[in-house]
């Protein structure tokens, strides 16, 4: 019985050191937890356990925070990546350049210029403004022409087409020089230029000597070229001109084979007018015979073609281009010489007022056929 008692004496002291047990890790474990809640440190024994189960339990990159009370739901917070956020790329579509129009331009015509001066005008009109004059053989370059046949300049201006004619061959190359430098299209110009002398320079000098006596016809000629009277300004004096040497002033213009010698020497016997000036005034008025007047109706001194838009209605038109020659002899010598001017000076003055040149070239062109027979 004794015995008895004392192994259940035993057997409750061990039921009550498991209670204790089981109480006491309750108590260290409650109490653990309310120190972290509260933040209050644990004791030093429970530290290192206590990180290292922390650290078992909450991964590094988050922030855990517990609940204030077993009631409330823990908050759990992310950590902020440590990747940082990219902004993206824009793509700005860059506008493609705009295609470059290069303008088409318009061929070039040159024209070489027949009458011994002509005025550029500031409008196709010959009543507009004179803005300069160019003189025979020079080149034009023309960009168009307009239906009453005047030439546009490139330089601008207009000259009327009647007393300038077209270059074909030099027309051709200044179009082509649109499509290359302007180095290149001098150096056309100029082989253009010197192939043509070249081979004129050689024909002469390998003609025959035999064959040059038949190219001047100065051989022919019955009057002495000593007899010939170096112009002047009167316009009443003796020219000492013949047929055949008019025949070679008018060589190579529009005013040859039209049988205008006699009609020269016909008003120099009649009115005393120099042959020479009568020459000169006829070039000069009609481009050398290209003119539209001169083409149309014989007239080659612009007889009565007063100023304005009706002057090629309102000018005389003759049968033949000599019958405008002696037209002209008669009325000069009638309206001009009797009333006393008698010079190409004073001439001009009336005849042609708006060209303040006009007595100038008229001497310049007696010279120059002068020379021609000297």
């Amino acid at each position: 019985m004794t015995r008895t008692i004392q192994w259940n004496v035993v057997a409750y002291m061990i039921c009550a050191l498991f209670v204790t047990t089981i109480i006491l890790s309750f108590t260290f474990t409650n109490a653990l937890w309310n120190s972290q809640i509260a933040g209050i440190s644990a004791p030093h024994w429970l530290q290192n356990k206590t990180a290292s189960s922390t650290k078992s339990l909450a991964p590094a990159s988050q922030v855990i925070h517990l609940p204030k009370s077993l009631f409330q739901p823990a908050t759990v917070i992310p950590k902020a990546s440590t990747v940082e956020a990219v902004e993206p790329i824009r793509i700005i579509p860059v506008p493609a350049a705009p295609a470059v129009v290069v303008p088409k331009a318009n061929p070039l015509h040159t024209y070489k210029v027949t009458a011994f001066y002509l005025n550029v005008r500031s409008m196709p009109d010959a009543s507009s403004t004179i803005l300069t004059e160019v003189k025979q053989g020079e080149l034009l370059q023309v960009v168009s022409v307009t239906e009453s046949g005047w030439l546009s300049l490139k330089d601008g201006g207009y000259v009327h087409g009647g007393y300038a004619e077209e270059v074909p061959q030099l027309s051709q190359t200044v179009s082509q020089s649109t499509a290359v430098p302007a180095n290149q299209v001098k150096a056309a110009k100029i082989e253009v230029s010197t192939a043509s002398v070249t081979h004129q320079t050689v024909k002469k000098v390998n003609a025959p000597t035999a064959a040059m006596d038949h190219l001047p016809i100065k051989k022919k000629l019955v009057t002495p070229l000593e007899k010939l009277a170096k112009p002047t300004s009167k316009v009443m004096s003796d020219s000492g001109l013949n047929k055949e040497q008019i025949a070679t002033i008018l060589k190579g213009t529009k005013l040859a084979g039209h049988g205008l010698e006699a009609a020269v020497l016909a008003i120099e016997d009649k009115y005393g007018i120099n042959a020479f000036f009568t020459i000169a005034v006829m070039k000069l008025e009609s481009g050398n015979g290209s003119s539209r007047l001169a083409q149309n109706k014989n007239n080659l001194f612009g007889l009565n073609a007063v100023t304005g838009k009706n002057a090629y209605k309102k000018a005389f038109s003759f049968a033949t281009k000599g019958e405008s020659v002696r037209k002209f002899g008669q009325l000069l010598s009638a309206n001009y010489v009797e009333r006393g001017y008698t010079t190409i000076e004073k001439v001009a003055k009336k005849y042609c007022p708006a060209n303040g040149r006009w007595a100038g070239h008229v001497r310049s062109i007696m010279r120059s056929d002068f020379l021609k027979l000297a």
